[in-house]
């Protein structure tokens, strides 16, 4: 072999171990900063257990903390794009987050893999080819709860949740299944952690029950404060997103009881979440929530996918086409992608009990959903 061929094959080879940069953008810092981490870790959790590749090939993960700023996050994707030129974003916590760079990355052609925040706008009209979220839509763990609240034939449910899109847009999902009229509908500031007011409300009305959505710190507040001011044995508390693996550390027993809509728990039966549930827990002593099950599901997903196009992820024509083909196996069993890149996925309710290790974790009760796509699909133009 002559020196210019050699060194030819020399450089190819180098090439093809390029490593592929992943940006991975979530809350780190302040009081939802257990939200990014356990995302990041969930991802992590087969990143590292890979060797550092995905797909076969090696992989840079560059992190940026948005901080629950949609401008910091705005700075942070224009860094990941313009100055790292990533070809993949992952994570993203919160939804007004999500809102603020979802046009301008999917329009710079970067692809989206989105393991958190699901906001009912990128569902429908302003869905885009190049986004793939491995959660859920916003509104379904609350349809699922609308559905069992409904069912259980509970009357003037009072409802709360913070001003911001999520918040808006899960107590649209409980609306959606539950028809009997509401006692209240109570909308707080994002960063509200003192809800007394809100609490005496509730002692006033008297309502059959509450269904509450505050995620992360937020949570945890409301739950404690609840159970302080005597509600817990009087009004049952329905939720989604405020008691998980988390927050039940911090909430402690007054949680028991608390039912809570998703589309996973640490109790499915399937080998993929038994593995996961495993293996986290042995790696990063906790279980494992919701947010790292759908981080490592979009681990999961780039590892299938970039294996299919041989990590050619400038192919983005082929690439697009393993990402929708989603050829893994979910912690949550089946999976598939539906016209707006959004799973469709079982919707389930858990409640809080004790496991067998005596470990605060939550139950599974009840599948009101069983391979349900969301309600926005139909707005978005992609077939």
């Amino acid at each position: 072999m002559t020196a210019s061929v050699l060194s030819l094959a020399l450089g190819a080879a180098a090439q093809a171990q390029e490593p592929i940069k992943i940006g991975f953008m979530g809350e780190l810092s302040g009081p939802v900063a257990a939200v990014g981490q356990d995302m990041l870790d969930g991802f992590n959790l087969l990143l590292e257990g890979n060797g550092g590749k995905l797909g076969g090939v090696p992989v840079e993960l560059i992190r940026e903390d948005s901080q629950l700023k949609p401008d910091v996050a705005k700075q942070a994707a224009r860094r990941l794009v313009e100055k790292e030129k990533v070809p993949i974003i992952t994570g993203v916590s919160f939804s007004n987050v999500m809102m603020a760079i979802h046009k301008y990355v999917t329009e710079n052609e970067v692809f989206l893999i989105g393991s958190n925040a699901g906001p009912s706008q990128i569902a429908g009209k302003q869905c885009s080819p190049y986004q793939f979220i491995t959660s859920w839509q916003g509104d379904q763990a609350a349809e699922a709860v609308g559905k069992y609240a409904q069912d259980k034939g509970y009357k003037n449910v009072m409802v709360l949740a913070p001003n911001y899109q999520a918040g808006k847009d899960i107590v649209s999902g409980f609306k959606r299944y539950y028809s009997a009229p509401l006692a209240d509908e109570i909308y707080t500031s994002l960063t509200q952690m003192d809800f007394s007011t809100e609490l005496s409300q509730i002692a006033a009305v008297k309502p059959d029950a509450v269904f509450a959505f505050f995620p992360g710190g937020m949570g945890i507040s409301f739950t404690k404060q609840y159970s302080q001011a005597g509600l817990s044995g009087k009004q049952p508390l329905l939720t989604t997103f405020v008691v998980d693996a988390l927050s039940l550390p911090a909430i402690g027993d007054t949680a028991l009881g608390v039912v809570s809509g998703g589309f996973w728990a640490p109790d499915f039966d399937n080998a993929q979440s038994q593995r996961f549930v495993k293996e986290f827990e042995a790696k990063y002593k906790r279980i494992p929530s919701n947010y790292a099950a759908q981080s490592y599901d979009a681990a999961l997903l780039l590892d299938s996918a970039i294996a299919k196009v041989k990590g050619n992820v400038g192919d983005k024509k082929a690439f697009m086409a393993a990402l929708k083909a989603a050829d893994f196996k979910s912690v949550r069993g089946d999976f598939s992608f539906g016209n707006n890149h959004f799973p469709i996925q079982g919707m389930h309710v858990m409640e809080v009990a004790k496991d067998g290790q005596g470990r605060l974790n939550l139950k599974t009760i009840a599948t009101p959903f069983k391979s349900y796509q969301d309600a926005y699909h139909g707005q978005c133009p992609l077939s």
